[in-house]
């Protein structure tokens, strides 16, 4: 039987150690080349051969091991020929420091074939690492988590009222406790005004709540069913038990009107929304959809906060979202505007802002809903919400916010880069301002270079929104092309500025403000209390 193999023609260079003939030395092959060539090609024609070599192949192909004792019946792992009497004597034994014994022992104990260093591909087992429903608590987790919850239950066999839930939420769940009254709901559906312990296993345990991370708890306690995202509406039972409970806002619980300020902001408006709420969106929610992603949830430092509220009795040093001066100070700059107090603001109102820091030009873009999308259903009119949007951007320029917030106003083609001709346009009424108040003018050109000079963009002739927020200048080109006052403020390098970021530097921007309005606002109330000769009466805003 006669087989084409590939590499056949390559018998001439055959080395005879690689025969691997254990019963015949590979001494006299050496010296008789020839007489390996006959022997190999003799080989090779076999029909043993053939078949182990068509396994061999199949193996190789297939990366699957074949049972060669089976494919090839020769019985010996040689063919006869190299059996008969007439083969050469063994050659001596090899020391195991040898080379040849070295070779010998690194290769396959079954068959020495070049193919089979083709390695069987190993399949690991990878372990599964999404659930749709969150990871399953480990069986010591839950475990643990059953234990206490039995003990907390267990002085309330019938189940827990929502105004006992507060501490299982706080050292079981290790979450803030203003949540309790929206993880009671979610445990209890159908509103029976009770939360059984097997309520509680199935809601907490059972759906894989105990393995979340503290932000992931948090977004599906306070969303919607079915809703993939936050709305302003479902932070409001949280500022209710906020309200309700925590100590730093114990005075106005004997006023209803302030609470509605302070958690309803307006209730006598059509679309009643939370001021702290206001600042959580503006901050949070950066695609600026009114519905915040579990995404938007995990980055920003909403959390942090909501754990601070435990943790300190004074609401005014938990400074982000929740001070009650920061929204007094929001609350009364909005008042003082709306002179008509209809809770509107118009063009004539804004302009106001700042003792006339803002320029016209600028109040028409924030008009023009550039920047933002107005809430106010009254046309030409900015509502309260849009008011406290305006004054977050306006007073802490270095946040990206606000960032976004006055390059939407500047770009004016919305080609998304600010060109020279559109830094003219705005700071023109900048210069007839100056030049009004017998300011030494600046020529525009100096402006322009001293903004590059500042921004650094990566093209000289258009300013990108990127190119801003890796500046720390920024906010200082905002205010020179539409704050008067800022920007004068900026050119004399304000000593009282300085010392005071120097104080605190980890104070932003809006901090730095809303401390020095409220004492403002402080001074100015008791000013009025002495000329009004009685602390009873009403005061201008109505708390």
């Amino acid at each position: 039987m006669k087989m084409d193999i590939v590499g056949v023609e390559d018998v001439q260079i055959l080395d005879p150690d690689l025969l691997q003939l254990p019963c015949v030395s590979p001494s006299p092959l050496k010296a008789s080349s020839h007489i390996a060539d006959e022997l190999f090609s003799h080989w090779l024609s076999l029909p043993e051969t053939a078949t182990l070599v068509k396994c061999l192949i199949d193996e190789a192909k297939s990366a699957t091991p074949t049972n060669l004792s089976k494919s090839y019946s020769g019985g010996n792992a040689l063919p006869s020929v190299f059996l008969s009497n007439g083969t050469p004597p063994l050659s001596p034994r090899s020391s195991p420091g040898s080379p040849r014994f070295s070779r010998q022992r690194a290769s396959p104990p079954s068959l020495r074939s070049p193919l089979r260093s083709l390695k069987e591909p190993k399949h690991e087992l990878i372990p599964q690492f999404y659930f749709l429903h969150g990871r399953p608590p480990a069986k010591e987790l839950k475990e643990q988590c059953i234990s206490m919850v039995d003990h907390f239950f267990s002085n309330f066999i019938d189940g827990l009222h929502v105004d006992e839930f507060k501490s299982i939420t706080k050292e079981v769940c290790k979450l803030p406790s203003y949540l309790s009254p929206a993880l009671f709901r979610k445990m209890d559906p159908e509103s029976s005004g009770i939360v059984t312990r097997d309520a509680f296993i199935k809601y907490w345990i059972d759906g894989n709540m105990l393995t979340m991370d503290t932000a992931s708890q948090i977004y599906n306690i306070l969303r919607q069913q079915d809703c993939m995202y936050l709305r302003q509406a479902d932070f409001k039972p949280l500022l209710d038990e906020l309200l309700a409970t925590h100590p730093g806002l114990q005075f106005l619980r004997t006023t209803s009107e302030f609470q509605e300020r302070y958690v309803l902001t307006l209730s006598f408006i059509d679309y009643p929304a939370e001021t702290v709420i206001y600042r959580i969106f503006y901050y949070i929610n950066r695609s600026r959809t009114g519905c915040l992603t579990l995404r938007e949830l995990k980055r920003g430092n909403l959390i942090a906060a909501m754990q601070q509220l435990d943790e300190e009795d004074d609401i005014n040093k938990i400074i982000r979202y929740f001070s009650y001066e920061h929204f007094y100070v929001i609350y009364c700059r909005f008042w003082e505007l709306d002179g008509d107090h209809d809770c509107y603001i118009d063009k004539d109102n804004l302009i106001k802002y700042g003792n006339h820091a803002l320029t016209y030009r600028i109040v028409d873009r924030i008009f023009s809903q550039a920047p933002r999308k107005f809430t106010s259903k009254v046309e030409g009119k900015m509502s309260y919400e849009d008011f406290v949007y305006f004054i977050l951007a306006e007073e802490d320029k270095s946040s990206e916010p606000s960032l976004e917030y006055w390059f939407k106003c500047i770009d004016l083609d919305g080609n998304g880069v600010i060109t020279p001709n559109e830094i003219q346009f705005f700071f023109e009424e900048q210069l007839h301002r100056m030049e009004s108040i017998t300011q030494e003018p600046v020529h525009f050109n100096d402006i322009l270079c001293q903004i590059i000079d500042m921004i650094k963009p990566e093209e000289e002739n258009c300013i990108t929104l990127q190119d801003l927020k890796g500046s720390k200048l920024s906010g200082n080109v905002f205010n020179i092309l539409f704050n008067l006052n800022k920007f004068m403020a900026f050119e004399t390098r304000d000593p009282f500025l300085i010392r005071q970021e120097r104080e605190d530097p980890s104070l932003t921007e809006w901090d730095r403000f809303a401390q020095r309005e409220y004492v403002r606002l402080s001074m100015e109330e008791d000013v009025e209390e002495v000329s009004n000769g009685s602390a009873d009466e009403p005061l201008e805003p109505p708390f």
